[in-house]
């Protein structure tokens, strides 16, 4: 049974949510599912803004030809090219065979990489490209790196509404309502929308910092993305947090410790200085790396002003999923933070140093104290050197 979506006249909504995946690309977890966002926008031509994956491809297809009723599709907008997107492209152009695929230059030959796609019927824009469909005039903008290279953006000036690819999107299913304003998005889906950003997006700041100097030009009203909720009013403050996420600069103030501990000794040690930090009227999160994800973690650390990394020795270099921890923040450009360093060894204590080298190859962060150097267990000196490193920490904590 179709459940389309009036998104406001002669626009509709015809994606569908999957509360089944455990993974997004195979890597991500996402405990409350993903939605999988198409579009239809029906003026005297009939015009489709992407597929949708195979997960939700039943669902999808009942809305569209509902959508339709009975009138032809005249064109399929490809913002982007990942499968979740386009997985029943070929479908579509079975059911739809007049259809116009309209799209740029990389997407038709990704188009020819995924696909026995001949090419026919394909209607190439570029930059700035306008197309009419009635009432409405389409311009496409492209938005190479957000996060793909070949991804644009559409935008119908007459009403501000902007189909931004996956700019803009977020993890979480829909259920009821699409709309932003209905879902109590700072309270249930911001969380997904940061770890969406820095494991999806995040490494491509430059790039997203283009897009946003494009849609600052635009009189935006109506935001579709091809995840998650739709937005329809305080989409400025959305476009905030992309601006500061894009900037690498802390979301919030606060001190994020994350250790790797084999024993406890470590965590001991982790609690200890949240413990001293919070007396001092320190914001303060503890993460165990060795149980939470790294995606989850790389989102965190990208939230908070201040990171601590303590990590036990293990096989003479950092505990693995430190290590992992490390290179994945490396990779995605961790930068501007005030950082502190615990390493504890039994016999040869390793992990400092090598801490310390991975992130002294990281942009504008200030090491702060002494690394707190521990052998085996929290002892009398070391809880003295954890207080000395807690007032280091807290100096440039109310100093920043």
């Amino acid at each position: 049974m179709q459940n389309v979506i009036e998104i406001k006249n002669d626009l509709f909504y015809l994606g569908g949510s999957d509360r089944r995946i455990k993974l997004f690309e195979n890597h991500i977890p996402i405990p409350r599912g993903v939605s999988y966002n198409s579009y239809l926008l029906k003026d005297e031509k009939a015009v489709l803004f992407d597929t949708v994956d195979t997960a939700v491809s039943e669902q999808f297809f009942e809305n569209l030809e509902h959508a339709l009723g009975g009138k032809p599709l005249d064109y399929l907008v490809v913002h982007h090219m990942e499968p979740d997107h386009s997985a029943t492209f070929l479908r579509l152009l079975e059911r739809h065979p007049g259809v116009t695929v309209v799209t740029n230059q990389k997407v038709a030959g990704m188009l020819k990489n995924f696909f026995p796609f001949s090419g026919e019927n394909l209607h190439i824009v570029k930059e700035g490209d306008t197309m009419s469909v009635g009432r409405h005039t389409l311009t496409f903008i492209f938005a190479p790196m957000v996060h793909w290279p070949e991804v644009m953006m559409t935008y119908i000036a007459e009403e501000g509404i902007l189909f931004s690819a996956d700019a803009f999107g977020t993890f979480g299913a829909l259920g009821g309502s699409i709309f932003a304003d209905e879902v109590h998005f700072e309270e249930e889906f911001l969380s997904d929308a940061r770890k969406y950003y820095f494991n999806i997006v995040g490494k491509y700041g430059f790039q997203v910092q283009s897009v946003l100097k494009k849609a600052s030009a635009l009189k935006i009203g109506l935001v579709c993305p091809l995840h998650g909720p739709v937005w329809r009013e305080n989409f400025a403050w959305y476009l905030k947090k992309y601006d500061i996420w894009s900037k690498y600069e802390p979301e919030e103030k606060g001190v994020a410790i994350f250790y790797a501990s084999i024993y406890g000794h470590t965590q001991n040690a982790a609690e200890i200085l949240a413990s001293m930090l919070a007396k001092k009227g320190v914001f303060v999160k503890v993460y165990d790396v060795s149980n939470t994800h790294v995606c989850d973690l790389l989102a965190e650390a990208f939230r908070y002003s201040h990171a601590v990394f303590a990590s036990s020795t293990h096989n003479n270099n950092i505990f693995l999923c430190m290590e992992t921890l490390l290179s994945d923040l490396k990779a995605h450009f961790f930068q501007k933070r005030g950082y502190a360093l615990v390493e504890n060894g039994s016999w040869a204590p390793q992990a400092g140093a090598l801490m310390e080298e991975t992130i002294s190859g990281m942009k504008d962060m200030r090491k702060l104290g002494e690394t707190v150097k521990m052998i085996s267990s929290v002892k009398g000196e070391t809880a003295e050197k954890l207080s000395a490193l807690a007032d280091a920490v807290a100096a440039d904590y109310f100093a920043n």
